[in-house]
């Protein structure tokens, strides 16, 4: 569900995105930090845009203009040909790979739809049903350039490109403001994404545009993707216990925003984790002020990096165990923001294993508990 500008006007979408300017563009990370993560602060003046705690901005994104011109290279294309979009209307292929095709990720179905314009054999066994994991093993790390180059070919019809190429999507991430205490603003919280894969260093496609290309005064086409499956709780004194390890912060200062803003008094308990404290606490500031003014009732943090060894969020609840089944028993809502395939596993293991000795009922009593919680909507999870 998307939020409309306004009663009775246009509602703002993909294919209908607000042109939104940016205000703020800052580092949140300190110089010596293994990642790159950054404060964005987007106008919504004179749009009627309106967001909850828990919803997404969606962003368009283009491809930096190098890769763009380097496929058009490799593809033996000058970049004014005419295509027609995906719906019929008419652009120049230059256009086309800056913002509508995906060139920045590759795909399975590209792979194939290359083997099939190049008849290359080795392309086409790659291709192949029976081949899937080393197709997998293949497109990790790689872009369409890579692939190009690899399997040469002239692209005689350059609208077969639509054909080959899946279209451009916009990314969603998180908002980290409530627009109760900031009207006419909404803020992200983006890590951007690089590293380096067969001699080549790699950039996020829109992360990489947030933090390269974005800065103060310049524009993103925006809209705002609802969540209602990540909502705060409807009562104002519900308890609630927040896991957001990194950007999966976002979310959850949001909370905290319309907390300070007047709009609950909920009992607040944020356990967040990053690699180093002096170079990767997110906000910490705010956070620390929010838990000397109360706004915050607890707050605990992992920083893996810090010592000999690791210690996560996960790590954190284990050994909190005693007080979050007394929350939970309170009715507490429990939010997990962040990693889907590690931590929020981790996590949930960790909860279980504090519902099953402190309950003192056993790993299948926690069991049932947390499903009772998921049918209860009091275990909510935003998780990629």
């Amino acid at each position: 569900m998307e939020i409309p500008a306004e009663q009775g006007t246009v509602s703002y979408s993909r294919s209908c995105p607000f042109t939104a300017a940016v205000n703020v563009n800052r580092l949140l990370t300190g110089p010596a930090s293994e990642k790159e993560t950054r404060h964005i602060e987007i106008s919504l003046e004179g749009s009627g845009i309106r967001y909850l705690p828990g919803d997404s901005v969606g962003v368009l994104p283009e491809n930096r203009c190098d890769m763009v011109e380097e496929v058009l290279w490799l593809l033996h294309c000058r970049g004014d040909e005419a295509v027609t979009d995906f719906y019929g209307g008419a652009l120049d292929l230059r256009t086309a790979l800056t913002s509508w095709l995906m060139i920045g990720k590759m795909t399975g179905a590209t792979v194939k739809s290359w083997a099939k314009l190049t008849g290359n054999p080795e392309l086409a066994e790659l291709a192949a049903p029976e081949n899937r994991k080393r197709l997998d093993d293949y497109l990790w790390g790689r872009e369409f350039r890579d692939l190009l180059e690899q399997y040469p070919v002239q692209l005689a019809d350059p609208q077969l490109i639509f054909k080959i190429l899946p279209r451009l999507a916009p990314r969603l991430y998180s908002i980290s403001s409530s627009q109760a205490l900031h009207a006419d603003t909404v803020h992200l919280s983006v890590r951007v994404v690089r590293y380096e894969s067969y001699n080549r260093e790699r950039l996020g496609v829109c992360s990489g545009q947030i933090g390269e290309r974005t800065p103060p005064g310049s524009t993103l086409p925006i809209f705002i993707h609802s969540n209602q499956l990540f909502r705060m709780p409807t009562d104002p004194s519900t308890p609630v216990i927040m896991v957001g390890p990194g950007t999966g912060l976002a979310p959850f200062r949001a909370f905290l925003q319309h907390k300070q803003a007047g709009c609950g008094e909920w009992p607040m308990w944020l356990f967040f984790g990053e690699q180093r404290q002096q170079q990767d606490f997110l906000y910490r500031d705010e956070m620390l002020g929010w838990l000397k003014s109360g706004v915050l009732q607890r707050l605990d943090t992992a920083f893996s990096r810090d010592q000999r060894e690791k210690i996560y969020v996960q790590d954190r609840i284990r050994e909190q165990a005693r007080q979050l089944w007394e929350w939970l028993e309170q009715g507490a809502c429990f939010y997990i923001c962040g990693d889907s395939k590690r931590m929020a596993p981790d996590v949930e293991a960790a909860m279980l294993g504090a519902i099953a000795e402190h309950s003192g009922k056993g790993a299948d009593y926690a069991s049932g508990y947390v499903a009772e919680m998921k049918k209860q909507k009091r275990y909510l999870r935003d998780v990629y």
